[in-house]
């Protein structure tokens, strides 16, 4: 997604709270991707067990903007993980997660490799980046039609 079509996204799924004149403003997609990275953390250290530090200092990193660059929007991301939606999307990629090493496991075509472990990181991420991106969006949208 390129700068001006995020820009316009966030502009055009800005809603409103009831009885302030205050904006709902949409996470940026980069918290999203930081999402991801841990998401993909598990495949990354089995592919690389040496990767123990930088993702510890990346969640550190995701924790920290979290709780600073990201405070405007924190009644967003209450209001999202309170949704259906945002814990329907954390228990599909805990089952998509597990699921599918557990397939691959009876099937005797366990993932062991650096390359698949590499290839399931690739695949968590870009799902959690997308469906994370899609439940605020939905989210926003319906915040929207409430407040309409």
């Amino acid at each position: 997604m390129t700068t001006a079509t995020s820009t316009a996204a966030e502009a055009t799924t800005t809603a409103t709270v009831t009885g302030t004149p205050e904006e709902i403003k949409p996470l940026p997609t980069w918290f999203f991707c930081f999402e991801g990275l841990m998401s993909a953390a598990y495949d990354l250290f089995k592919a690389y067990p040496q990767s123990l530090w930088v993702l510890g200092a990346l969640g550190l990193a995701n924790l920290v903007a979290s709780l600073t660059v990201l405070r405007p929007r924190l009644r967003l991301a209450k209001r999202l993980w309170r949704g259906k939606g945002t814990r329907r999307i954390a228990l599909t990629l805990v089952a998509l997660r597990l699921g599918s090493h557990l397939l691959l496991g009876l099937a005797g075509l366990a993932v062991t490799g650096i390359a698949g472990h590499l290839g399931f990181a690739v695949v968590m991420a870009a799902t959690t980046v997308f469906l994370l991106w899609f439940g605020q969006r939905t989210a926003l949208r319906a915040i929207a039609a409430d407040r309409a």
